[in-house]
């Protein structure tokens, strides 16, 4: 009998909140994972040499405005408040980013007000009647200097493309402010888990209704045994490519351990393109409440995604729409599976949009089955 068996595909916070969630309203869930670890690449672990609690696919914050997900995750881990704070390291000197009024002044030496400087950056700013992409939405906000020196060669890096090409969307998400708040994320709450990710979890999946096996790879004739897939792989590669590969970065971290404080901060940006990596992480930097005497260091890297290697980042270029649309299509019409988290939509989410999606889903698929 399949009437309450769910297959989920993926033990990231898209299949964790899902099996929880069905868990809980006594469906019997398996949750299929093909790394041999669960919370996908939220991923953390104590380091065997240094203590240290790493985020070994690159390091995350959760921080949200909704209060309802942050008592929501809370309820599977203790969290504690943290501020991320990250510079630039551009040729001019060591700056604070995002850009706000503290950069303003250091970078061209002034000593504005808020309401100066924001006057200042008007009349920097190249106005485009409805910016066309990643350049000319840049432009138009900042002006020439500060896009050139903070985001030219950082997004170029990044995406691997002349920023012409990319979206105006992308940088929509990069606040300029005219105080001197230097608190990246803007969010009501943010904070890290007390024990790390991986626990938190753990916790969700830990559950008499959920069934957990990790090293194992999603097959086409699962989906035979179960009512219901919740699958958060690429969707592409569900459809095995019938309209192409989806283009997507990926990211690489050269790891260090170091005696001491490498840096002084969690994370700094190196936007110029003789520098070839993107970003230093400082791990330790992460947890200030603990105490190490070495430190974990990662030199980031961006490229494109090639077989063997973790899509990060989808591309969303043209191309790459008019192919979504065409796996979309297809999958509406799979009326036992639904796709899920970053990788199954093809969309960049950030942990707490992931959360709040798949708490939607969970409850979207019960009251359609009540019916």
């Amino acid at each position: 009998m399949k009437k309450n068996k769910i297959l989920v595909v993926g033990a990231g916070f898209a299949g964790a909140v899902i099996a929880r969630e069905l868990a809980e309203k006594n469906f019997k869930v398996t949750i299929i994972e093909k790394k041999n670890h669960i919370a996908g690449n939220c991923y953390t672990r104590r380091d065997s040499e240094t203590q240290i609690m790493e985020h070994v696919y690159g390091p995350h914050i959760f921080n949200t405005n909704n209060e309802k997900i942050w008592k929501y995750v809370k309820k599977f881990g203790s969290f504690k408040d943290y501020v991320h704070r990250v510079k630039a390291n551009i040729p001019k000197g060591i700056f604070s980013f995002p850009i706000n009024l503290l950069t303003i002044n250091q970078f061209y030496n002034k000593k504005f007000t808020p309401y100066e400087a924001s006057k200042f950056i008007k009349s920097k700013q190249i106005k485009f009647k409805n910016p066309k992409n990643f350049e000319e939405q840049a432009l138009s906000l900042i002006g020439k200097d500060l896009y050139l020196n903070f985001f030219y060669g950082y997004t170029k890096k990044q995406w691997g493309v002349d920023p012409k090409q990319l979206p105006a969307s992308i940088l929509k998400r990069i606040p300029v402010r005219f105080n001197y708040d230097d608190n990246f994320h803007k969010a009501k709450f943010t904070g890290i888990p007390l024990k790390g990710y991986t626990s938190v979890i753990k916790n969700m999946l830990n559950h008499k209704n959920i069934k957990l096996k990790i090293n194992t790879s999603w097959e086409e004739a699962m989906t035979d045994y179960y009512l219901h897939t919740f699958y958060s792989g690429e969707i592409d590669k569900l459809f095995k490519y019938k309209y192409g590969k989806l283009g997507y970065r990926t990211v690489y971290w050269k790891k260090k351990i170091v005696s001491g404080d490498y840096q002084g901060t969690a994370g700094i940006n190196f936007p110029h393109l003789k520098d070839k990596h993107t970003r230093i992480y400082e791990h330790k930097h992460f947890t200030p409440w603990e105490k190490h005497q070495k430190s974990i260091i990662f030199f980031e890297y961006s490229k494109e995604t090639t077989k063997n290697d973790i899509p990060y980042y989808p591309k969303r270029l043209p191309k790459d729409i008019l192919k979504l649309n065409k796996y979309i299509k297809d999958a509406k019409k799979l009326n036992n599976l639904t796709l899920i988290g970053r990788l199954g939509t093809y969309r960049y989410l950030d942990m707490e949009d992931v959360i709040f999606e798949s708490l939607k889903i969970s409850k979207k698929f019960i009251e359609k089955l009540n019916k």
